[in-house]
């Protein structure tokens, strides 16, 4: 029996740039998967034609004259919930308009980087038809799943709590979704919090400063971007420079930031790489540490998380109903290397707890 096509994603394109709706276009269409449902020229043509069209995923650029990107995603979301995804100038008031367009309920957001760099061009094509694909396929991914299916496994990870060992850091990577969970982990930790906390996110290199600062504004904690032979301190999460890998090594003054370039690790293709931002951090503690995975595309952090695992260390993941994309938390707990599964709201309260009842 010849099984039926899968229905194609279609995707509204919403930008005032004639260039940049003709460049996604051209991109989208040349996926089989992907149908083009329409093109708008500003935000409130934006809105009217997600009203009418009520496609899969909306491209929404930010900057746009009539109404703007935020706006537009704010009316779409109150009228017509749909995964919508920002594409975004790499500036600082762009990540500043991206990160606010997160919480309001973007899904994602995509680096606008077309230039004349043909390598530039295929990051952008590879970036966007995964992020589409992904988006659409994890939110369709959940409604056809049933609960119970999915129950037993993370009940039996969940009811085992975390156990009590000698414990100096917190390591946590996130992806899709990232920004918006993460700012929910870290307020909830106190201020006096005795554990130093290594972030890695995957964001470009001009997103990550605004981000930390947008953090360190939202949360006790002092937060701020990793620098070259910054230290892990207690009550401080330093989050990992986009564009490089960040490990941390072991030295005199303690345990410190190393930056190195992607060129030196080129089978990690997420960057930075969760993987190695763990994988030697557990070995510079001895696997004194915690490690977390929120919501993320992909498996970045699974290979982490193993070696943690091996060094002695303590495990968390995100549960699925609360991620935006299952991936990075799904790969953990199928690779049976998670020891607790949570709910995005109960995550910081748990990483919190474990300054207590001895853990360090």
């Amino acid at each position: 029996m010849i099984q039926p096509r899968p229905r194609k994603i279609r995707v509204l394109i919403v930008d005032d740039s004639s260039f940049m709706r003709m460049a996604i276009r051209r991109i989208l269409s040349s996926d089989p998967d992907i149908e083009i449902a329409g093109t708008a020229n500003n935000g409130a043509e934006g809105v009217q034609k997600t009203l009418e069209l009520k496609p899969d995923l909306v491209t929404m650029d930010v900057e746009m004259p009539v109404m703007d990107g935020i706006a537009a995603l704010k009316q779409i979301m109150a009228k017509e919930p749909t995964r919508v995804i920002m594409v975004s100038t790499l500036t600082n008031e762009g990540a500043k308009a991206t990160f606010d367009a997160l919480e309001a309920g973007a899904v994602d957001y995509i680096p606008k980087n077309i230039t004349d760099s043909t390598s530039a061009q295929a990051i952008f094509r590879e970036e966007i038809l995964r992020k589409v694909k992904e988006a659409v396929r994890s939110s369709t991914d959940r409604r056809s799943v049933p609960p119970s299916r999915q129950a037993p496994l993370v009940r039996r990870v969940a009811e085992a709590r975390l156990p009590k060992i000698r414990m100096n850091y917190v390591a946590i990577g996130a992806s899709t979704g990232g920004p918006v969970a993460l700012q929910e982990v870290l307020s909830r930790i106190p201020i006096n919090f005795p554990f130093g906390i290594m972030v890695v996110i995957h964001m470009p290199k001009a997103f990550t400063g605004p981000y930390a600062e947008r953090l360190n504004a939202k949360c006790s904690l002092t937060i701020k971007e990793a620098a070259e032979g910054d230290i892990l301190k207690p009550g401080t999460a330093l989050i990992a420079a986009g564009g490089s890998h960040t490990l941390i090594t072991r030295r005199p003054g303690g345990l410190c930031v190393q930056q190195a370039p992607t060129s030196e690790y080129p089978k990690n293709t997420y960057v930075p790489s969760v993987d190695l931002m763990m994988t030697s951090l557990a070995d510079a503690c001895g696997g004194a540490m915690l490690g977390v995975i929120l919501t993320g595309m992909g498996n970045d952090g699974f290979k982490g998380m193993q070696h943690l695992k091996s060094k002695g260390g303590i495990t968390l993941v995100q549960d699925e109903a609360s991620s935006t994309i299952y991936g990075m938390p799904r790969a953990c707990v199928n690779g049976g290397v998670a020891d607790l599964v949570l709910p995005l709201d109960q995550i910081g309260f748990e990483i919190a707890k474990t300054a207590e009842n001895g853990r360090r």
